[in-house]
This record gives structure tokens, C-alpha cells and sequence, in this order.
């Protein structure tokens, strides 16, 4: 089978140091045909780097009939209208986070797709993280009981001041960052169904009038209490996972992962007091804990490599051999929806605000 002819649709931060970088590291796989981006010395660079052709207007490259693939790498508020054009235009598609604002817009390319019988993905490569897949594998296992609460944070301690800090351009940190920790907070809750939402959002150090604070909480019956932090604005950084279980827990960040639990057959036996106790103290026990650790070999420590070429394979299986897509469009719907709930329940002013006040 010849390698999958790709033409990528924007040369910037994730057109050309994502995209393209992990297309040419599968050669065997892929190839990159053309490029379209309206600065000059972006296309020279492919051309250069690649051999590949290159368009000024991304129309044109829309327009070639050797490739099985359109990657949309274009600012995020072209990700809907552009995607549609490249699927009218007869391509398969795989565009890049966030697919759309609301979830109206995420189901109108959706149902694109299959009226033309187009493939279509979203690029969510979070999916393949290591720790995350540890952290689904340590759950799964049963060993912490009952998840009772999975705290997940994004954050740092940064100012921003680019085209991605702007509401207008579907901006700010639950549109660019959030789809991450969102699409692996959604596997945990499970199910299909919309879950409960709370939100809050704030400005904090950003330049645009987009948000770069969150804090969205996300529950339902029966599921855990998933608690998402996506902040700018957090000078000491928690790990990345922490979960309370019934009979343990679990802590983690990208290279490392610890967990503790009990056995229940192995704990004290005790029975519920109806009266004070006589020594006047609160209850106290020794439960024999069992422990875990997982660190990151050297290949999972380049973790976006890892997480991306591991995607692209994914999507290789998925065109050629109709293998299932570990993110189906449908599962990015759901996250889109939320974060349109979270926005409904935060609305931000258009002004901008001075950072740090």
C-alpha cells in the first residue's frame, strides 16, 4: 500500500511543528503532498523541507485530486466552515482542536460527513497519553473502590497575549487547552448522556478578553465528581491527577504515577458504635496498605511525539482498513457541548481587561 497523501491547511505552531512534523516521521504511513498558507516563507520552508507543493490560498490546495487526506490546521473559528469546504470539496478530514464553539455547529459537520460519505476526525490526542492510560488502567482494575472524586489540573502560571486570548477567534483556556483535559475527564465519567455542569471562569493575566482561569465541575448519578482546573493564573502547580477512591486513591503527573489501597479482606473488622466512645476519641485504625508506581520510559517522556504518532496511527487503520477511531467525532461532540453549557453559564465581556488586576 503506497503511504496516504496529506495536504495540510495552515503553516503555523500546529500545521507545521505538529502535523507535519508527525506525517514525517511516518513515511511508511504517509506522505506530505502540499501545504497552503498565505506567508511566503512558510511555504518556502515546506518546500524546502518536504519537496512538497504549496498553495497561497487554501482554496487551491482544496482543489487537488491526489490526496486522502486534508489535515484543517487553520485558526480555530476556521475550523467549522473550512472543514465543511473540504469535505464538499470531496476529502477525507482530520481537524484540529476545538472543533467548533457549540455543539449545533459540531453536529452540522458531523452529519456532513456521512451525507458524502466522507471521513471525518478531530485531532484529540490526549486520548493517548501514558498517564492517563495508567490512570484508566489503575481504575478499571478496582483496586481504589469507588471513584468518588477525579481532580484533574491543567495549570501554570503564564500571561498571554496572542490571536488565541481573543473571544472573537474562539479563544481562551477552555477552548485551547481545555479539550484535553476535558476529553479525558468525559472517558472517566463515562457513559454517552450530557453530564450535570457547574462552572466558573475568570480573567486573570491574559492580554485579550478571553477567559484563562476555569474551574468546571462536572457530576451525575452514580459517576464520580469530576473536578477540572484549566488556570493561567497558579504559581504552585498540583499534580496532574489526584482521585479519591472508597478504598484508596491515586496521584499522578505526565512521568509518574503513585497509588495506595486496601484490601477489604485484610482490613480490621469493625462494627458501627451507637454510643460515645468510652477512651472519649475518634476512631482510629491501621489499614495495611498496598502501593503502585509507574514511571515513564524515555519514548513516554516525549510525550507529545508519543501521544501524536500514536494518533496518526489510529487514523492510518481507521482510512484503510476501517479500523475504529479511538476518538469518534461523536465523543468530541459531548465535550463540545459541555464547554458551550460553560460558557452559557459564564458569559465574559467583550472588553479587554488589563492583566493582573
Amino acid at each position: 500500500m503506497q503511504p496516504l497523501r496529506v495536504g495540510i491547511l495552515g503553516q503555523g505552531r500546529s500545521g507545521w511543528h505538529i502535523h507535519a512534523h508527525l506525517v514525517r516521521q511516518l513515511p511508511g504511513l504517509f506522505t506530505l503532498a502540499a501545504v497552503a498558507d498565505p506567508i511566503k516563507e512558510r511555504r518556502e520552508e515546506a518546500i524546502r523541507a518536504t519537496g512538497c507543493a504549496a498553495h497561497a490560498d487554501y482554496r487551491g490546495l482544496l482543489k487537488r485530486k491526489d490526496l486522502n487526506l486534508v489535515v484543517n490546521a487553520l485558526a480555530s473559528h476556521l475550523h467549522v466552515p473550512v472543514t465543511k469546504e473540504a469535505l464538499r470539496a470531496g476529502h477525507a478530514v482530520l481537524c484540529e482542536k476545538p472543533l467548533a464553539r457549540r455543539a449545533k455547529d459540531a453536529d452540522d459537520v458531523i452529519r456532513l460527513a456521512k451525507q458524502r460519505r466522507k471521513f471525518f476526525a478531530v485531532f484529540q490526542q490526549s486520548r493517548f497519553a501514558p498517564y492517563f492510560r495508567k490512570v484508566r488502567e489503575v481504575l478499571a482494575s478496582g483496586v481504589l473502590g469507588r471513584a468518588v472524586m477525579v481532580k484533574i489540573a491543567f495549570n501554570g502560571f503564564a500571561r498571554r497575549w496572542d490571536w488565541q486570548t481573543l473571544q472573537e477567534n474562539m479563544a481562551g483556556n477552555l477552548l485551547n487547552t481545555g479539550p484535553h483535559p476535558l476529553d479525558q475527564a468525559l472517558q472517566i465519567f463515562g457513559g454517552n448522556d450530557m453530564p450535570k455542569v457547574f462552572c466558573l471562569m475568570d480573567r486573570a493575566n491574559t492580554f485579550g478578553n478571553a477567559e484563562d482561569h476555569v474551574k468546571l465541575i462536572l457530576h451525575g448519578k452514580g459517576r464520580p465528581t469530576m473536578d477540572l482546573e484549566i488556570s493561567s493564573c497558579c504559581a504552585y502547580p498540583t499534580p496532574t491527577y489526584q482521585i479519591y477512591g472508597t478504598r484508596g486513591g491515586l496521584t499522578a503527573t505526565p512521568t509518574r504515577a503513585e497509588w495506595k489501597y486496601y484490601r477489604p479482606k485484610e482490613a480490621p473488622r469493625q462494627r458501627l458504635l451507637l454510643k460515645p466512645t468510652d477512651a472519649r476519641t475518634y476512631c482510629s485504625e491501621q489499614l495495611p496498605w498496598h502501593t503502585g508506581l509507574w514511571e515513564a520510559d524515555e519514548e513516554e517522556k516525549n510525550l507529545f511525539d508519543y501521544m501524536g504518532l500514536r494518533f496518526y496511527r489510529n487514523l492510518h487503520a481507521a482510512i484503510t482498513r476501517s479500523e475504529p477511531l479511538e476518538v469518534p467525532p461523536e465523543q468530541v461532540r459531548r465535550q463540545i457541548a459541555v464547554i458551550e453549557e460553560c460558557h452559557r453559564q459564564c458569559p465574559l465581556p467583550k472588553a479587554i481587561a488589563q492583566p493582573g488586576k
